[in-house]
């Protein structure tokens, strides 16, 4: 399995913020990223939404990652015939094999039965690409696999997110047992969870990889068992500070600290 960034590793760079001498950070951003850490893999998600680049901007992006030796994998979110279609152009614009697809937007919140036909209506648009659903909080595990399942396209599966499915009030194990066997692609996202002062409830808040909740090397071995998963990107929940250069300064610094903690893990395919 091979190691990546995502634009989400950089929530907060990429996101930027209203003090103008803090430049948003852009593909090329993440490309450097990439170069500065050793990895030849690089997801762009819907926080840097690829739809928005024009042709000139999206080729220069994909001449410089093949340049380089970086794949990339593109996502969006929203999922449509539309919108599939229009990432499966893009996908095979920059070279991209994999979409991660988050199938809600905002406002839009499709039902299953919805999804599995928005799904088979898309699936001929994806000769030689896979399309990732990612977990995303709304839809509990089983239905995700139920959805799959009744699609029944092995160019269609899971991008597993190891956090996302406590906001629909599952554990990483259960997650686990029903979609790693459709997982097409990981987001390692550590996370702790901490119970207020107050012993009123508790916070979920991320972590550098390795310093959190999150087994990683169980995680990997059970995914790997399965052979079909071939990459995986680290993202980052990191808690904001005072200032927004102050936070895209521990954004940064977690994520040498989370690449120094997964690469021996990850060895043999960086």
């Amino acid at each position: 399995m091979k190691l990546g960034l995502s634009s989400y590793t950089f929530g907060w760079a990429v996101a930027g913020s209203v003090d103008a001498a803090i430049r948003p950070l852009d593909e090329n951003g993440l490309l450097d990223r990439c170069h500065e850490h050793g990895l030849q893999l690089l997801q762009i998600g819907d926080n840097l939404p690829l739809h928005t680049f024009n042709s000139s901007r999206l080729a220069d992006f994909a001449d410089r990652a093949n340049q380089e030796s970086v794949q990339l994998e593109i996502g969006t979110s929203g999922l449509t015939v539309g919108r599939v279609a229009e990432y499966a152009a893009i996908a095979r614009r920059v070279g991209a094999p994999l979409i991660r697809l988050v199938i809600d937007d905002n406002g839009y919140h499709p039902t299953p039965e919805v999804v599995i036909d928005q799904l088979r209506k898309a699936a001929p648009m994806l000769d030689g690409l896979v399309l990732g659903l990612e977990n995303h909080d709304r839809f509990p595990a089983r239905t995700l696999r139920q959805i799959l399942e009744s699609v029944g396209k092995e160019n269609i599966g899971i991008c597993l997110d190891t956090a996302n499915s406590l906001g629909a009030g599952e554990g990483l194990q259960t997650v686990l047992n029903e979609l790693a066997p459709f997982a097409v692609n990981l987001h390692l996202k550590d996370f702790a969870v901490a119970r207020v002062s107050h012993l009123m409830g508790f916070t979920v808040e991320g972590r550098p990889a390795g310093e959190g909740m999150l087994d990683i090397p169980d995680l990997l071995r059970q995914v790997t068992a399965i052979d079909r998963c071939e990459t995986a990107v680290l993202e980052l929940w990191t808690p904001p500070e005072l200032q927004i250069a102050d936070t895209i300064a521990k954004e940064a610094a977690w994520a040498a600290r989370s690449i120094g903690y997964l690469r021996p893990l990850f060895a043999e395919s960086i």
